[in-house]
């Protein structure tokens, strides 16, 4: 179904909202705005990404009209190092959102993903252009299957469901979390934001888990964030380690 864009400039208006039919990735273009000065807020979406970035470099399965492909330039008092507090915010936004939009409970698994029935539905990037903060999300809404190689670990929130999700719905949803949370993240600081994910995430603490970081597997259980937004984990031996990067799944 076409996006209906007047809809959702209706419900948000002043917001810039430049949208594509196809494009190679929202993330590209955002950063060219930022680089150029645009407003904070302004936001790059598209039907459909022939080149979606995930984290790491990876690709964001991007089928046409099915999803919501967003990137927002957010310029915000923050410096580099809060960056992954910001990652752990917008990740709280897209929460919310699906909640709001879609009357559905998701959880949040450390740093990027958003889990439903513990299949990854959303993913979220963060990085730093033009003074700017780049927010790409990318939320499965409406796919009705995934690729094989996928398929047991990707979801959309129709398959969850059983019912057609409004994209429209969805994004001016997402907009208004992403504002509140980046202006949590701005007036109280990243330990508003840490103490908000560790609640909402069932990964963030007492959750056993398997990490690959660094070609080497951790295993152990979470124990809460660091003050940067870094995941904790205590293997078996008694040694805390800080994971930086790296891929999280249960163990």
């Amino acid at each position: 179904m076409p996006f209906d864009l007047d809809s959702v400039r209706a419900r948000l208006p002043g917001r810039r909202i430049d949208w594509y039919q196809s494009i190679g990735s929202t993330m590209t273009l955002a950063a060219q705005l930022a680089r150029e000065g645009c407003e904070s807020g302004t936001v790059v979406g598209a039907d459909e990404q022939t080149a979606g970035i995930g984290r790491q470099g990876h690709r964001w399965h991007s089928v046409a009209d099915a999803g919501l492909y967003v990137s927002i330039v957010l310029r915000l008092p923050i410096g580099a190092n809060d960056l992954p507090v910001a990652m752990l915010a917008l990740g709280l936004a897209g929460q919310k959102a699906i909640a709001e939009a879609a009357g559905m409970a998701a959880d949040l698994r450390w740093p990027n993903d958003v889990l439903i029935g513990g299949k990854k539905c959303a993913g979220i990037l963060a990085q730093l252009e033009g003074g700017a903060i780049l927010a790409g999300i990318g939320i499965n809404v409406n796919q009705a299957a995934f690729p094989e190689e996928i398929a047991e670990l990707a979801t959309s929130l129709r398959l969850e469901s059983g019912r057609v999700i409004s994209r429209e719905d969805l994004l001016v949803e997402l907009l208004r979390a992403v504002d509140e949370f980046s202006a949590n993240l701005a007036e109280q600081g990243p330990g508003a934001i840490l103490r908000r994910f560790e609640r909402a995430s069932s990964y963030a603490a007492g959750r056993r888990v398997r990490v690959e970081a660094d070609g080497a597997t951790i295993e152990g259980t979470t124990c809460g964030l660091d003050g940067s937004g870094f995941l904790r984990v205590r293997e078996d031996n008694g040694k805390e380690r800080t994971i930086l990067a790296g891929g999280v799944r249960p163990a």
